[in-house]
């Protein structure tokens, strides 16, 4: 066994006053079923913040409460894709999203933009991608693994083109509040009440709030697919952890521990950021973009030689340092690294790192060269 392997480890906790009522859920004896679509004060608590957030009148019914943010795409999915179905995945992707629509019968559609387009696909290869089989397209801002977030003008468009076709939208904002450099995350379901009317909304507690452990994700829809959503939930899983979900209400009910507690967080995160990013660039071979969400960097390997499995295999077994190949999210010439983790983790990963690619830079110049 291996006595020392640098990776990334989510090092932030759950802000205690979620904990506490957690805890006291617990000891008031809330261990019961519940409705499966959730608590209804969550629900309500949750539908209140949308429309507050300017999407709308969001009823109490548009919100389905789930065992993690993973599965409230899943139920997006399966509520409204077919077999035979196309469904348009934006690449880099989360590993999940294409399983996920086989899963339902569907076919994915892999649409690719790397890091020198920001990782952001355009309109036009959207407009390409659409067929008359297209039933669903999948956006995830800010993305996991590239940390990129569309310009709202940018999404707006893609939005668009959707509505126009009268195709559904999954909208995964998930790390909807974690960004950075002054940049804000758009939601497209406030885009317009046409838009409004395909977009499904999947989010959750889990990297606002540190709440990882706690399975616990939300999708907001619309009236007929929050209904599909919720009979599914009921014969697939019943409810979310009872108890879990008064934590969750805490966070809701008492805002300004909230952000306080979000903005500690993303002070650090941000930090992290960049020094992980000016280190990755200052790696020979590396290309890194400036993430400005989520916390995760998704650098592009491909000068090195290497396709990101054998460079994930060889920097473990030669570094002990772990990183996610990048051929997982649809995007081989990439590695994902995560910020979510300690100052000593990124000092001793980073020189780990800058050793290996030194290696490899040499190997790969001419034998003169190295002379």
């Amino acid at each position: 066994m291996r006595k020392e392997l640098w990776r990334a480890r989510c090092l932030w906790r759950t802000p205690e006053f979620i904990k506490e009522a957690c805890a006291k859920a617990l000891k008031d004896g809330q261990t019961k079923y519940i409705a499966a679509a959730g608590l209804p004060a969550l629900r309500s608590a949750i539908a209140a913040d949308y429309t507050a957030r300017g999407f709308g009148q969001i009823k109490d019914s548009q919100v389905i409460v789930s065992p993690g943010g993973k599965f409230s795409c899943y139920l997006a999915i399966l509520a409204v894709v077919s077999p035979g179905d196309e469904v348009v995945v934006p690449a880099p992707y989360w590993v999940s999203y294409p399983e996920m629509v086989k899963l339902a019968g569907g076919v994915p559609k892999i649409v690719f933009a790397g890091d020198e387009t920001g990782f952001r696909i355009s309109p036009d290869q959207l407009r390409k991608a659409i067929t008359p089989k297209t039933r669903l397209v999948i956006l995830n801002s800010p993305s996991n693994p590239t940390g990129a977030v569309y310009p709202r003008k940018e999404l707006e468009e893609l939005v668009r083109i959707c509505v126009e076709a009268g195709v559904y939208i999954l909208s995964d904002e998930i790390y909807e509040h974690l960004v950075y450099d002054g940049v804000q995350s758009s939601s497209p379901a406030k885009f317009s009440p046409e838009a409004a009317k395909l977009v499904l909304t999947a989010s959750g507690f889990s990297k606002t709030y540190a709440m990882t452990g706690w399975r616990l994700g939300t999708l907001m829809a619309p009236p007929k697919v929050a209904a599909a959503v919720a009979d599914l939930q009921s014969q697939i899983t019943s409810n979310a952890t009872t108890f879990a979900q008064f934590g969750a209400l805490a966070a809701l009910q008492q805002p300004d521990k909230a952000r306080a507690a979000v903005a500690a967080m993303l002070e650090v995160f941000d930090r992290r950021r960049v020094k992980l990013w000016k280190g990755l660039n200052a790696v020979p071979g590396l290309r890194c973009f400036r993430s400005e969400g989520a916390f995760y960097l998704f650098p592009n390997v491909s000068a090195l030689g290497l396709d990101s499995s054998k460079f994930a295999d060889k920097l473990l077994d030669e570094e002990l340092v772990a990183v996610v190949q990048g051929v997982a999210f649809g995007a081989d010439d990439y590695v994902r690294l995560s910020y979510a983790t300690s100052d000593e983790v990124i000092d001793k990963g980073l020189e780990r790192i800058h050793r290996f690619c030194t290696r490899l830079a040499e190997t790969r110049q001419p034998a003169s060269a190295r002379a």
